[in-house]
């Protein structure tokens, strides 16, 4: 498929979303426009953080990192209409692909009930060449996408004693290179922006005039929007259930 072949739009018909991902920060490295745009509709969308991501300011140490990263997530959050925020608590850096975090994930998406479920891209790149994803990244998605599925079956994982939840019509996966669809955000742009910059420690960590939000940000909505026909756009790829 070109670079440049037009993107669909994602549906817009639903009222719960449930975000899935690694770390915090991951869901402001693109989607939180987005999100900025479904609360403003009205929708309900609940963030759940696999870690803490405890390892990821290599100047200050696990345990203070924890904290100041969990309370960081919770204002970026708010910067675009989400006030729910759980933490799994999993160990950042090492998460696993398999049966228990698949459990942990179908426990969330039945208590949560969510249209749609939103994730990080987890292809090996993010490019589809050369960029190198991380880990957690790919394990989380993968495991998200199963246990969306999972949550549908009642014999699988009947132990956590909720009920089945078979609802979830889509799971979009930000940032992939196999894209084809993507949401208008050229109207919540800056509320994306002001999500991602809430995340001061982080972003210091990373070294001063290592990176510029706004000109990161920019660079992947300008080109999503040229796609989608939009000054800016965020985009997904898609995924539609079957639970069987």
């Amino acid at each position: 498929m070109s670079d440049l072949a037009p993107f669909e739009s994602v549906r817009e018909d639903w009222q719960r979303a449930l975000a899935v991902v690694a770390h915090p920060d991951d869901l402001e490295f693109g989607s939180a426009a987005a999100v900025a745009r479904w609360t403003g509709q009205g929708k309900e969308i609940v963030y759940c953080l696999v870690t803490s991501g405890e390892a990821g300011i290599d100047g200050m140490s696990p345990d203070e990192t924890k904290v100041v990263r969990e309370a960081e997530q919770r204002a970026s959050a708010g910067v675009v209409g989400v006030s729910a925020v759980e933490f799994l608590g999993l160990p950042d850096g090492i998460i696993e692909y398999g049966v228990p975090l698949r459990r942990e994930l179908t426990k969330v998406v039945r208590r949560h009930r969510p249209d749609i479920v939103i994730t990080n891209n987890f292809r090996e790149t993010w490019d589809g060449a050369e960029a190198l994803n991380q880990a957690d990244h790919m394990a989380t998605g993968r495991a998200t996408l199963d246990a969306v599925r999972d949550a549908g079956n009642r014999w699988i994982f009947p132990e956590l004693g909720l009920e089945p939840w078979g609802g979830v019509r889509q799971v979009w996966a930000a940032g992939s290179p196999d894209g084809r669809h993507a949401v208008d955000i050229s109207g919540t742009f800056d509320r994306g922006l002001e999500s991602l910059q809430a995340h001061e420690a982080y972003l210091r960590g990373l070294g001063e005039g290592a990176f510029d939000p706004e000109e990161f940000l920019e660079g992947i909505g300008r080109a999503a929007g040229t796609r989608l026909g939009t000054r800016y756009a965020a985009p997904f790829e898609v995924f539609t259930i079957n639970l069987f």
